[in-house]
């Protein structure tokens, strides 16, 4: 790699920036890597392909580690990510040991974003090759598969097939393309919305709204907190701290970033997932499984590892399947549409430069994270105390300007941002599962082409089962992630 090519003050100054501001996302209870990404996302239009996804990858990295900060002194997730950092990080924190949780979750998370870094180098070439010799069959089956996954792994699989088709049929509405196999008509549009609705509803007001103005909505419902008081988030004393507390623990973060690099791989199942999985291993392989909970260091290596280690992981079916990883990687979708390139097999072929700087991004925004919060920690724990009714007004301000602009001021993606900041409000009160609703949105298009284009070319439903090996596998691969959210739902429903 050309690696000095792309070291310029502009590229390293957004990667640093991106992660600062990430890391203020996700110290803030309520506010995610996945909103810092949302509402930033349309100044990526103005800075280039190669400059904007370092700022968005920056925003992701540093959102993520963020979270570990209220979560250790306050005792609540900054991010759904961080939730079990809370297990053992607060206990430590009224010990007096916050500086010191905080110092062993931010190394964590270190090792477990670069970690994932490197799987994401290494991995996803070999399966992009592989994935070019896939034909419509095949990418329809791995759409579907994807999709069966988000199902499976969701609170109520029911609940998750259902979200995930909802987001394919909302997809779908517009004009039926010719070029597509469809006949050019209208479809799905009520009367008098024809002209609006001709290219269904555009992709990024419609993730601004569901992971930006909803959050805003949510949060307003609960009541703005005047913020904490500086006498709630000391962080404690200079409690000491040694690497020696990572003695023994390698094993505990190696496992834990590839439990999260594997998660993060596997379409739509998020960060928390990573984390109690994480979690939940050490537990049951420590010696001491009775210390955990109580404020024992190795739970919080496991949480901040594996959540960490899901940045990378879920780069790694966008980049050569065209499937994002999770809520957040859906939103990269959305910058590299704004210029014009289409993930996928072929990317990184055809897009090399990009690929290249891509992994720098990730590796500056592993190391800027680490140094920022690791000597400036004190300072960003002040964060949690700023006031929820001076920061909201700014981001939905930010949010409704990225959704005029993103068009060249088309009023109706205004209301579109509205509408489903509305409808993701709703959509929390009735349970229903977000990142499948917008993965299938996604994914919608590319499926339904998929299974025409299939059908066009080799006539029956038959080809599905019979195309080739790879076919054979994926229908295998679909058929035990379904038997195992069932076996899942019925443990859930045993357990008293």
């Amino acid at each position: 790699m050309e690696i000095l090519g792309y070291l310029t003050p502009l590229f390293v100054s957004l990667v640093v920036g991106g992660t600062f501001v990430g890391i203020i996302f996700g110290a803030i209870p309520g506010m995610t890597a996945t909103m810092a990404v949302a509402i930033c996302l349309p100044l990526t239009y103005s800075l280039g392909l190669e400059n904007g996804l370092g700022l968005l990858l920056g925003l992701y990295v540093g959102g993520i580690s963020g979270g570990l900060v209220p979560a250790i002194l306050l005792g609540i997730p900054g991010t759904p990510s961080s939730i079990t950092t809370c297990f053992d990080g607060y206990p430590m924190a009224q010990r007096g040991e916050g500086e010191k949780a905080l110092r062993i979750g931010i190394i964590s998370s270190l090792v477990g974003g670069l970690i994932s870094l490197a799987a994401l180098y290494f991995f996803t070439p070999p399966l992009a090759d592989f994935a070019i010799k896939f034909s419509y069959v095949e990418k329809f089956l791995v759409i579907l598969f994807a999709l069966t996954v988000m199902a499976a792994l969701s609170t109520n699989m029911l609940i998750g097939i259902f979200s995930g088709f909802l987001g394919i049929f909302v997809s779908l509405i517009g004009v039926y393309d010719v070029t597509d196999g469809g006949n050019g008509h209208f479809r799905l549009i009520p009367p008098g919305l024809d002209y609006w609705l001709e290219g269904g509803f555009s992709l990024l007001p419609v993730l601004i709204g569901v992971f930006g103005l909803t959050t805003i909505l949510y949060e307003a419902e609960k009541g703005m907190q005047k913020g904490m008081s500086l006498d709630d988030i000391q962080v404690g004393p200079h409690s000491r701290f040694s690497l020696s507390v990572f003695k023994g623990q390698i094993g505990n973060l190696v496992r834990s970033s590839g439990i999260g690099t594997f998660v993060g791989i596997l379409p739509g199942v998020g960060g928390s997932a990573a984390s109690i999985l994480a979690y939940t291993a050490a537990k049951t392989t420590s010696k001491h499984p009775e210390r955990f909970g109580k404020g024992e260091p190795a739970g919080i290596m496991a949480s901040e590892a594996g959540n960490n280690g899901l940045t990378g992981g879920a780069l790694v079916p966008l980049l050569s399947l065209g499937i994002p990883g999770d809520s957040t990687t859906a939103l990269l979708i959305g910058a590299f549409a704004l210029q014009g390139v289409q993930v996928g097999p072929l990317f990184i072929a055809n897009n090399g430069p990009t690929w290249d700087a891509m992994i720098i991004a990730m590796v500056i925004a592993n190391f800027a994270m680490f140094l920022m919060m690791y000597f400036a920690i004190r300072w960003f724990a002040l964060v949690v105390a700023v006031p929820k009714y001076i920061l909201f007004p700014i981001i939905l301000m930010m949010c409704v300007i990225g959704a005029y602009t993103i068009n060249y001021g088309i009023m109706f993606d205004v209301w579109t941002l509205l509408i489903f900041g509305i409808f993701g409000w709703l959509a929390i009160k009735v349970r229903l599962e977000i990142a499948p609703f917008i993965i299938g949105f996604i994914l919608g298009p590319a499926a339904e082409i998929y299974f025409v284009k299939s059908l066009e070319s080799f006539g029956d439903l038959t080809i599905f089962f019979t195309k080739s090996w790879i076919a054979i596998v994926l229908w295998v691969l679909i058929a035990a992630s379904v038997f195992i959210s069932v076996l899942i739902a019925r443990k859930n429903r045993t357990v008293p």
